[in-house]
């Protein structure tokens, strides 16, 4: 008779709501599912552009964490002080919770302190607070410059900044001051959505700019001025600013620094079928997980791979506690929504593992393609929670 085991998931985003949930169903309940999150809410991340723009608020796109109880799932809440991968045990508050299997789902940790005056002078779209006083912000510019602002690479979902643009610029339109203010978008990288292949990060280039967005690709940031509204850029180059919607520099979470899970490349190397990492019994999903593709960048990181490497992980270690089904392998396939303004929006898709090169094909932005993002939404939320 199998004995009971316990896997540990660590961190409510998509990757570890999608894990604990397969785990709970598909188990029997001698198995305890244990999901530790330092918040008690759930925030679904991909909305946050609406919500910057006033098309949501935050108890839209929100879900408390505590039903998930009922489902026979432990909730931990609290700040993860350690963990220890070689036995599997995180110590959270004080207490130490040890498991059979261990699956890190941490996401990245935002880190715009490591940039001087960013946090100080704009606003981060990529959290809460931060998409909601760009909300309150947004309104009150009438003339000046609006620039977005990609502060550092590899950053989560690559499309948000340039949709941000976009839909930062309709939002002037929709106010009748566009002529008024300039809308500018610079980045370290060489091109929108650069492993997604040239011909779908020419076609993101020609959205953005066909709503006369300046784009500056390849000025890296290396400090702002928040008293003098100046941006400075490592090739010399230095911009102003009146509103400043900024993506922040990601990293590795610290606790994961500290445990010994990351790589060269500052993330946590895994098995790209698996997702395993090199400690037995220990998985890494979504964000925190580094993947090296063909053409020698990482997988980008987005909601939607977390996803797909939870459904793998879960399966996965079902098999590995009762014997059904068949190990499965994380393929790769990948999509996203281009939330282009107006009520339209493009859409992405394809296999991001393909060799040479990813295969991604981007269909042309319509009404249609932004009322199934809606609708995806409203699923995602009722499905989960």
């Amino acid at each position: 008779m199998t004995t009971g085991k316990t896997i540990v998931v660590l961190g409510g985003g998509i990757g570890g709501i999608v894990t604990a949930s397969l785990l709970r169903k598909r188990l029997a309940r001698m198995h305890r599912i244990v999901l530790v999150e330092r918040e008690t809410q759930h925030v679904f991340a991909p909305s946050l552009l609406w919500l910057m723009t006033g098309a949501r608020r935050a108890r839209q796109i929100s879900r408390p964490l505590a039903p998930l109880a009922r489902s026979g799932i432990e909730l931990v809440h609290g700040e993860i002080e350690r963990i220890d991968p070689t036995v599997r045990s995180v110590q959270v508050a004080g207490k130490e919770i040890c498991g059979d299997y261990l699956v890190v789902a941490l996401g990245a940790e935002l880190a715009p302190e490591t940039i001087p005056g960013l946090a100080e002078a704009g606003h981060n779209f990529y959290t809460l607070a931060g998409a909601q006083s760009l909300d309150a912000a947004r309104t009150r510019l009438n003339q000046g410059h609006l620039v977005v602002l990609v502060s550092g690479i590899p950053f989560k979902c690559p499309a948000a900044p340039y949709e941000g643009a976009m839909l930062l610029e309709a939002d002037l339109r929709r106010r009748g001051v566009r002529g008024q203010v300039s809308v500018d978008l610079y980045t370290p990288e060489p091109g929108p959505m650069p492993v997604a292949g040239p011909e779908v990060s020419a076609q993101v280039r020609q959205m953005v700019e066909s709503r006369g967005i300046h784009y500056h690709p390849e000025h890296l940031v290396t400090g702002v001025d928040p008293s003098a509204r100046r941006i400075q850029f490592k090739n010399g180059a230095s911009a102003p600013f009146d509103l400043l919607a900024y993506v922040p520099p990601h990293r590795a979470p610290a606790v994961v620094r500290a445990a010994g899970l990351t790589g060269e490349s500052g993330w946590v190397p895994v098995d790209r079928p698996t997702l395993a990492t090199k400690f037995p019994g220990v998985y890494a999903i979504g964000d925190v997980a580094g993947i090296p593709l063909g053409i020698g960048k990482p997988l980008p990181k987005a909601g939607v791979f977390a996803h797909g490497e939870a459904e793998v992980v879960a399966h996965n270690i079902v098999h590995a506690i009762t014997g059904a089904g068949k190990p499965q392998s994380y393929l790769g396939h990948g999509e996203c929504f281009v939330e282009i303004g107006g009520g339209r929006a493009g859409f992405g898709s394809g296999n991001f593992f393909a060799e040479p090169a990813p295969q991604v094909r981007l269909r042309p932005p319509g009404r249609w393609l932004h009322l199934t993002k809606v609708l995806y939404e409203k699923y995602w939320l009722y499905r989960w929670f």
